[in-house]
This record gives C-alpha cells, sequence and structure tokens, in this order.
C-alpha cells in the first residue's frame, strides 16, 4: 500500500534512489497539461501551422484520452508535433524552450522528496528528448526514461511514431523503471495514479502524489538551476484556450504590426508617440537627457542594455532628435526598414575605434555592449570597447513589456522580430536616461575601460533590478545551440563580482 507524499521523510535519504513520474507526479497534471508542451514543440520545432492542426485535434485527443486510453492521445499529439521534424530541431526546443515551462509546473511536495535524494530517475509518457535537457539541468536527474521517438536514418527526421514497446504509460513505466534500475531496488517510487501501483511497487517504499491542478509549485530559481537562457516565440503557456486566442490574434495582430512599424517612416518624430499611443504602443520617457552636440561639444554615446531590435529606434523617438547606432550584422531587410542610420562595424578593434569616433564627433550614437538581446532579469557582461571612446557616456537602462509574443529569438528569421514584437495586443517600452558619468569615471579620467564598463553595468542593473553576469553573447548562443562545452544554459544568476 503506497503512502501520500505529504508523509514522507526526507531525513536521511542522501545516498538512495528514487524513482518518479514525471507526469503528474513531479509535474503538475491536468486536463491539458501534456497538450502545451506538445504544441510548444509543433509551434517551435515546427511551424504556426502545424500548432494551428494540433489545435484543431485537440478534441479528438481529448476523445481519445477519455474514451480510448492515454496512450492513444499521446501517440496522436506525437505524431502531429513531430511527424517530418528534424530531430536536432525537437531538441533544440526541448533545450531553449520547454524548461521555462516545465519549470513552473513542478510540484513543490514531490521536489521536497525528489530532491532529497542522490540517484534520480524520472518515467515518462513524454518523448526522452522533450524532457531530458530540462530533467538534466534543473531537476538533477540521472536518467530519463519512457517513450522513445521513431527517426528516419537517411534523413534525420521523426516519423511521428514511438518505438516498440509504445507510449510509456500503465505496465509500460515498470518496465521502463526496472530497465534504468538494471535489476536493483529503488528505495522509494512516486507515482501519482492507481495504474502506477505496479510502477512504485518495484521501491522499497512507495507514495502517491494526489491529481491537482492547483497544487503548490516550486519557484524556478529553488530548482537545481536558474533559467537564464530561453528562447521561442510564446510569452504565455499555451493552454488550448490561450492557444485559440494566439490564432484568433494573429491575422489583426499582423496588420496591426504593419502599420506599427511602417508608420514611422511616413510621420514627423514629433509626432510619433502620440500616434504611437493611439496604436496601443506606450513608450514611457525617464530622466533627462544630455542637449544635442553643437559646434563646441561632439555627441553623446548612449550606453544601454539591449532588450529587442527596436532599443536604439526607442531611445530615437525618445530623444527627439537624429542619432546612429552600430551593429555587427543585421538583415538586409532590418537595415532598410531601420529609421535611423545603422553603422556596421567590421570587428577590427583599430578599425572600429576609429569608426566609432568619427560618428561621435559628428553627432549622437548609441551602443548595446551586452552584444546581443537578452530575456529575463539578468544583464550580459559589457564589453569594454565603447568606455575607450568617450567621455561622455550616458547610462539608458530599457525595459519592454509583451503580453503574447516575444520580439528577440536566438533562431529562425531574425528580421521577423520587430513584426512579433509590434504583433502583440499592447507594447510598451519604458527609457530611463541617468545621470552621465563624471569625468574621473571615464577612461579620459583615469579608469580602465573594463572598470568603466562594468561600471555602466551596474548603474543600468540596480536602475532595472536585474543581476549582472559575467556571461557573454556567446554563452547565449553557445548554450541556446546546445553546444554548451562548460556553459550551461541555466547558469545560476547569483550575483557576480565584476
Amino acid at each position: 500500500m503506497a503512502g501520500t507524499i505529504s508523509n514522507c521523510d526526507t531525513k536521511g535519504r542522501e545516498e538512495q534512489t528514487v524513482v518518479a513520474d514525471l507526469d503528474g507526479a513531479v509535474l503538475v497534471s491536468g486536463d491539458f497539461s501534456s497538450f502545451q508542451y506538445f504544441f510548444l514543440v509543433a509551434v517551435e520545432a515546427g511551424s504556426f501551422l502545424r500548432g494551428a492542426f494540433l489545435l484543431l485535434l485537440y478534441p479528438l485527443v481529448c476523445f481519445l484520452r477519455r474514451f480510448v486510453s492515454v496512450s492513444s492521445a499521446v501517440q496522436t499529439m506525437i505524431f502531429v508535433s513531430t511527424a517530418g521534424v528534424k530531430l536536432r530541431d525537437i531538441e533544440l526546443a526541448a533545450k531553449a524552450v520547454l524548461p521555462k515551462f516545465y519549470a513552473s509546473d513542478v510540484r513543490e511536495d514531490a521536489w521536497r522528496v525528489l530532491g532529497s535524494c542522490r540517484r534520480r530517475i524520472l518515467v515518462s509518457a513524454y518523448p526522452t528528448v522533450m524532457v531530458l535537457p530540462f530533467a538534466r539541468d534543473l531537476l538533477a536527474t540521472d536518467a530519463v526514461v519512457g517513450t522513445e521517438i521513431e527517426v528516419d536514418r537517411r534523413t534525420g527526421r521523426a516519423t511521428g511514431l514511438v518505438k516498440s514497446p509504445g507510449v510509456a504509460v500503465g505496465e509500460l513505466k515498470t518496465l521502463a523503471a526496472e530497465r534504468a534500475l538494471d535489476g536493483e531496488l529503488a528505495d522509494l517510487g512516486i507515482g501519482v495514479t492507481e495504474s502506477d501501483y505496479s510502477f512504485t511497487g518495484i521501491c522499497k517504499e512507495n507514495y502517491l502524489v494526489h491529481s491537482d491542478t492547483c497544487a503548490t509549485v516550486v519557484q524556478p530559481h529553488h530548482l537545481n538551476k536558474s533559467i537564464i537562457f530561453h528562447d521561442g516565440r510564446l510569452v504565455n503557456r499555451p493552454t488550448p484556450m490561450n492557444a485559440l486566442m494566439v490564432y484568433l490574434w494573429l491575422p489583426l495582430g499582423f496588420i496591426l504590426a504593419l502599420l506599427r512599424v511602417h508608420l514611422f517612416s511616413f510621420l514627423p518624430i514629433s509626432l510619433v508617440l502620440p500616434i504611437y499611443r493611439l496604436f496601443g504602443v506606450n513608450i514611457i520617457v525617464r530622466g533627462t537627457p544630455p542637449p544635442p552636440p553643437s559646434l563646441n561639444s561632439p555627441g553623446s554615446m548612449f550606453v544601454c542594455n539591449h532588450r529587442t531590435l527596436l532599443d536604439a529606434v526607442i531611445i530615437h523617438v525618445a530623444l527627439q532628435r537624429r542619432i546612429s547606432t552600430v551593429t555587427y550584422s543585421l538583415g538586409r531587410v532590418s537595415e532598410l526598414l531601420s529609421p535611423i542610420l545603422l553603422v556596421r562595424l567590421t570587428r577590427d578593434r583599430a578599425t572600429d575605434k576609429k569608426l566609432i569616433s568619427t560618428f561621435l564627433d559628428n553627432g549622437d550614437l548609441i551602443i548595446c555592449p551586452e552584444g546581443t538581446t537578452s530575456r529575463g532579469r539578468v544583464l550580459l557582461r559589457f564589453s569594454p570597447l565603447f568606455a575607450e571612446l568617450s567621455d561622455r557616456v550616458v547610462p539608458v537602462a530599457v525595459e519592454c513589456r509583451q503580453s503574447m509574443f516575444y520580439g528577440n529569438t536566438a533562431r529562425g528569421w531574425k528580421s521577423m522580430d520587430v513584426y512579433f514584437f509590434f504583433m502583440n495586443p499592447r507594447v510598451q517600452y519604458e527609457v530611463s536616461f541617468l545621470d552621465g558619468l563624471a569625468k574621473e569615471q571615464t577612461c579620459m579620467g583615469g579608469a580602465s575601460a573594463i572598470d568603466v564598463a562594468n561600471h555602466v553595468q551596474r548603474i543600468i542593473g540596480a536602475k532595472l533590478g536585474f543581476e549582472c553576469t559575467m556571461l557573454t553573447r556567446r554563452d547565449k548562443y553557445m548554450a541556446l545551440s546546445g553546444n554548451d562545452g562548460k556553459v550551461q544554459a541555466t547558469v545560476s544568476s547569483t550575483k557576480m563580482p565584476l
């Protein structure tokens, strides 16, 4: 007979082995809990069209789950979301997108027990490729066993079918757990339903978690690691209702995005702020920027954190004057659409310093020393290049709020980032001009370039309430590509000395 998870004593289990059912026991369960993860794979590894097809079939999935079997419902979602999709794309979605949503679903009572044991084995009806990065990095599990999808060796694409013996539910969970234990008996077993009695029966102690959509969840930063880097287009959890709202909004949202993006080209800058407010774009300006450049005064270098490709454009609107920005690489479409001058750098330090200095002699310049857009409440390490070039450094803190779509991605067509950002029903950008650096805080006043960069990073971080990290642009792309090396996508966001 299995006891309830609340009665499990976690003392003295540091060397024990636990086997847990991921679906419902570790993660909060509900009628649509599995749909949202498959929908994310369908959209992020496939396309919005594939996601729409899965949403249309959701009533069939519910019918199969209730009147046929859980296995048939899961198999249907696997087929629709993965058939014909490259395995590599599924792996990247599992690495960069799914962990953020999984992490907010971990039950507190299950994690209390799971986290007390040294060896952790998870059994899941979801394809292991979908849950392995999350389980390994955030739950520190030793193994994930369960459903395995078939992949065509010639093309590297999923067939949409599952390998024998099938979807890991009921007795198949027991078989998967036994293979992982390799004949040993686990100390603890955590299941969720009557069908898991056989699964927990291979353990010395058995505990059941009562299915509850309102169960208390763990704060994500209390897991094994905190998520810093994540990707994907969708801001909110894609429940069937939220997914339906996304598709109903898409046609109108795209038209609205076209108007918001291209309206800028036909308006005098003095009218942009009030007209944008009429179109649901609220730009809040705080602080007092320095005066514009003159014959006796060179331009200012506005140094800001990087949230989206629109940062420089929004600062341009906030300043109400002409300004330029620098970039290492940008698509031709974005370059043609940009209402401000883009200075393309060469990655040769001497050439770039000369180029930036020339532009500063003739006007204001915006630089984003993080080198890439970042999400979450973190700042990536600031490059010190800007610090050597001007004694008129003005820190600028920017923050944006998106309700439906993220306007920055690490993968995919970057030129669409601006359109996705403006497809949000309401958009808010907040620009805070902070006090410029005193003479003694600049390189011209004797400070080193690294000290100046770190000082500016701290100022902006303090204003936004963000953590300052030593992670770089390269760390971000290595993590989100799954080629971490020593860098993990879930590097702790603990404050670091700069």
